[in-house]
């Protein structure tokens, strides 16, 4: 592959991974996709690949985050409707304090306020990487078909300094045993539920597949946010992300789905 071929690649790659923009293809054929209850263990697709190995064991590529729970738990399941930013939110959500739901001053990350659900990803390569924007940022020339892992935490965003801190959970820098690693992932929140989908966003659906396999871990529960670390963030960070993305709506349909061991 050339450069000119290889950069194209990477544009066409990093669009798939956030707007869902594909060449048509067939769910009848595709892979397992994503997202889906992780409560159900069910699925029937055919299509099987090794699971990447574990995030230690990877580069830290991308962090982003999505407006409500693209999955579905006992711990996020209040439906918000099925639109761009539909999908799940945390069920403690009727349950805050007036004070966690004090607005901030002005706006943050574009369309996040107390109250919200997001779904933060950590997506991880098998490649010899550096942390950046997009998936462009989870390959190169050399390693243009990597294993690709996604750590998955829900939170609820509060107004509360004694939250979790985003900036807690970034990188900025952090190396473990020669692998780019976030700071820190939670795990009071839940043994993460393994297995094999695709990647998401909201153009994809039913009828239009992702393509791209994808290892994923979610944890089960919910954990709180603050709302002014996470406004921080999104002012400056190395992946160039100052929004919430939109969600693809669950898949149900057991022939779109692998099976949880």
């Amino acid at each position: 592959m050339n450069k000119r071929s290889f950069q194209i690649t990477l544009t066409a790659l990093s669009t798939l991974f956030f707007s869902g923009i594909a060449t048509a293809n067939s769910c009848a054929s595709a892979g397992p996709q994503t997202p889906r209850d992780i409560d159900n263990l069910h699925g029937e697709n055919k299509r099987i690949f090794s699971l990447a190995p574990p995030s230690s064991q990877m580069n830290l590529c991308n962090i982003h985050f999505h407006k409500n729970a693209e999955h579905k738990a006992k711990d996020f399941s209040v439906f918000a409707g099925d639109g761009k930013y539909g999908g799940y939110q945390c069920n403690a959500t009727s349950s805050l304090t007036a004070a966690e739901l004090k607005a901030p001053k002005g706006k943050v990350c574009k369309n996040v306020k107390p109250g919200d659900t997001i779904e933060v990803h950590w997506v991880h390569s098998s490649c010899d990487v550096k942390p950046g924007k997009g998936l462009g940022a989870c390959l190169n020339d050399q390693c243009a078909n990597p294993d690709l892992r996604v750590e998955t935490q829900v939170f609820l965003v509060v107004n509360d300094e004694d939250a979790l801190d985003f900036n807690d959970l970034s990188y900025d820098g952090n190396v473990v045993n020669g692998y780019h690693q976030p700071k820190h992932i939670p795990n009071t929140t839940g043994k993460p539920v393994e297995f094999l989908g695709s990647t998401t966003g909201p153009s994809y659906n039913d009828k239009q597949c992702s393509p791209l396999q994808v290892t994923w871990s979610v944890r089960p529960a919910c954990a709180k946010i603050d709302i002014n670390s996470l406004a921080q963030w999104c002012e400056e960070n190395v992946f160039e992300e100052d929004h919430a993305h939109g969600v693809r709506q669950l898949v149900t349909d057991p022939k779109l789905l692998s099976t949880i061991k």
